[in-house]
């Protein structure tokens, strides 16, 4: 990590080391081998990687994955590729399995479906752990389109005034009884950071309630009382689920060939 990139408040020498991990499946099931599908003339997975390691935030980004394949394209470029049971039922679990065997202070979870993602992003996601030592887990937010308020592929996010996630629903939370037009709606993004202890306290757990009900990870954290912190971030991003999302990507990656 280069020392432009500094977290707010640390000095250099006291920067923690931090490891980012693209848990990459290869089985899909919406939109099926997606992170080796093509964008703008490069597998998706690419896209990520390129962002993540160019980003100049990560001490080491290193690909999780069960599939031959994907390991095999992760070599051919060069890339730190770790193979993990296909067992595993989340990303979070595949960063937990890395984390047994590379050494860091904080892991970053970077979908490996997330190609518009830029160094901001990852910039507003370790800020919380300059500013507190005593957070566990961060991820980031931003201002939520109108169009996907009622979308339920797009996570909404309410927080507290510290930051910290209230709950995080497919449905649009808050609810404007009123109608007012007033409320603002925070879309979250599938950013995690976590502190190791946090990584080994979601693997021991098991999946929670709301976890199943809204099948969102994190909300095992907070069902059992483990803060999340939330930055708010400028940029959107569009995670790849449909073959739609993959051409609304493409438009826009088009140019960075």
């Amino acid at each position: 990590m280069d020392a432009a990139c500094t977290l707010d408040g640390m000095s250099e020498e006291k920067m923690p080391r931090v490891v980012g991990v693209i848990p990459a499946r290869l089985a899909s099931t919406r939109l099926p081998r997606k992170v080796l599908l093509p964008i703008a003339g490069k597998p998706m997975l690419e896209w990520v990687y390129a962002a993540a390691s160019g980003s100049g935030v990560f001490d080491a980004v290193i690909v999780a994955t069960d599939s031959d394949e994907v390991a095999s394209l992760a070599r051919g470029r060069g890339w730190d590729v770790r193979m993990t049971s296909p067992e595993l039922p989340s990303g979070t679990d595949r960063v937990h399995a890395v984390a047994h065997e590379e050494p860091a202070d904080i892991y970053v979870n970077i979908q490996g479906d997330e190609p518009l993602l830029r160094r901001e992003h990852f910039v507003a996601l370790l800020r919380p752990f300059a500013r507190s030592a005593v957070v566990a887990i961060s991820t980031v937010m931003t201002p939520c389109p109108a169009q996907d308020v009622a979308n339920p592929n797009a996570v909404k996010v309410v927080v507290a005034h510290d930051g910290r996630a209230l709950y995080f629903s497919r449905a649009p939370i808050p609810w404007d009884r009123d109608q007012s037009g007033q409320v603002a709606y925070w879309k979250h993004l599938g950013l995690y950071a976590y502190r190791k202890a946090a990584l080994h306290r979601f693997a021991a757990l098991p999946a929670s309630r709301l976890e199943l009900a809204e099948r969102l990870e994190q909300l095992r954290f907070l069902e059992n009382g483990i803060d999340l912190h939330v930055e708010p971030v400028e940029h959107d991003t569009i995670g790849v689920d449909t073959e739609a999302d993959r051409q609304a990507v493409e438009a826009m990656l088009a140019h960075r060939r």
